[in-house]
């Protein structure tokens, strides 16, 4: 059963994520006002899932999302704000996020963003993905390996493109004539090689570094 810690400023939002969340069987660990309780509670219940606002007193999402993901490695991060801007979903994935959410998502589609992330998956918002990806492409020249990925083999490079552009696995899979499982274990060994939590910080350093550009 996944856990969720449920952080938002606002009393009347986090009971409507808590009933949602506990309606789709899974269950909630602890509810936070502000970023400093989120980081006291992330550490106490140690949740699979942590659903956190970005703006909040004292201590806002983004800083509350590094010093959870310290206190409470083996949690995961939901972003979640009202404001469709690339600052916040560009810093709140640099800060360590697995997934982007605006507040005003559909019920099923929160269930199901919670799921994805809880299973190690990424999720962000397909209104914004397009526009933070070219955030974080700094243009080098396409279809070079960048230095810090040339201990990379070509068929790691080719999985860590096609993770970059929002391929499943399956997909992946079906691209390169590999089975689901050998893509796993590929995505697996991409993400202790290169240092990346998941699949997120795969695709921002395959942008970062120019491996993949938008549009490419």
């Amino acid at each position: 059963m996944t856990s969720v810690l449920v952080v938002d400023d606002q009393e009347l939002v986090r009971t409507g994520f808590v009933l949602i969340l506990e309606r789709a069987g899974m269950t909630v660990v602890g509810e936070a006002a502000d970023g400093v309780e989120a980081v006291e509670l992330a550490e106490q219940t140690r949740p699979d899932v942590v659903l956190m606002d970005v703006r909040m007193p004292r201590r806002d999402g983004i800083e509350a999302t590094r010093l959870v993901l310290d206190v409470s490695p083996e949690s995961r991060v939901l972003a979640l704000t009202t404001f469709d801007l690339d600052e916040y979903v560009f810093a709140a994935v640099r800060a360590g996020a697995s997934g982007f959410l605006l507040k005003d998502v559909s019920p099923a589609d929160l269930v199901h963003a919670v799921e994805v992330v809880a299973r190690g998956d990424a999720m962000l918002a397909p209104s914004v993905t397009g526009r933070l990806l070219e955030r974080f492409s700094a243009a080098p020249l396409p279809g070079e390996r960048p230095d810090d990925l040339h201990d990379l083999s070509d068929r790691e490079v080719e999985v860590l493109r096609a993770v970059a552009r929002g391929r499943s696995n399956d997909e992946i899979a079906a691209e390169l004539y590999l089975s689901e499982s050998t893509v796993k274990t590929y995505v697996s060994r991409l993400l202790t090689k290169v240092g990346c939590r998941d699949r997120v910080q795969l695709a921002v350093l395959a942008y970062e570094s120019g491996l993949v550009q938008p549009g490419g």
